[in-house]
């Protein structure tokens, strides 16, 4: 198998499965209003096109850099941990996951398993598996999806951050967040 067939398997597993486990969640009491996660939606939807461009068959400015076979391969098992650290997150969260910024009935701030290491563990799986795609892609449309992929990513932590503060208690929540890192283990800014 090609790296970059097994690495666009791995999004397309990860993608289907994480639709088909939206059922296992609890409805939402409260949700953040559509119109203020239009912003984070529209940068993750544009990078997300820009990204899954092919790069097979790119040359000259468009294709930054090559990877070697056995970078590629590193690639592929860079992004498998990626989405393995979303599985670990999400299953640890339970129920209370939701793909929207929501507020679920006995909503909590979860500080164990991954979200003892960064508060958003899910996005920060995404990431992994987002650059090492990218590092495997060396394109110029990579670069603007990854980036536009990672802007969606930090602007939709620091709504769903806002909305957990005003619906948990600035209290609990600003806690937990001068102990753990927002998206890096053991980098705070």
């Amino acid at each position: 198998m090609h790296p970059g067939v097994a690495i666009m398997a791995l999004w397309g597993a990860w993608v289907v499965s994480w639709m088909l486990a939206a059922v296992w969640s609890d409805r939402a009491e409260k949700r953040a209003q559509f119109g203020s996660e239009a912003g984070y939606r529209l940068a993750m939807l544009v990078g997300a096109v820009l990204f899954f461009i092919p790069a097979h068959g790119y040359y000259g400015p468009l294709r930054l850099w090559h990877v070697n076979w056995t970078q590629a391969w590193i690639a592929v098992a860079l992004t498998a941990f990626g989405f393995l650290f979303t599985w670990w997150a999400r299953i640890h969260l339970g129920r209370l996951w939701s793909g929207n910024i929501t507020k679920k009935a006995n909503h909590r701030v979860v500080e164990s398993g991954p979200y003892g290491l960064v508060r958003h563990p899910i996005y920060t799986g995404i990431l992994i598996a987002t650059f090492a795609t990218l590092w495997a892609k060396g394109t110029v449309h990579g670069i603007a999806g990854a980036a536009l992929i990672t802007l969606g990513i930090w602007m939709k932590a620091r709504l769903e951050e806002r909305f957990l503060r005003e619906e948990l208690g600035a209290a609990a929540y600003d806690d937990y967040s001068r102990r753990v890192p927002m998206l890096i283990p053991f980098v705070k800014f």
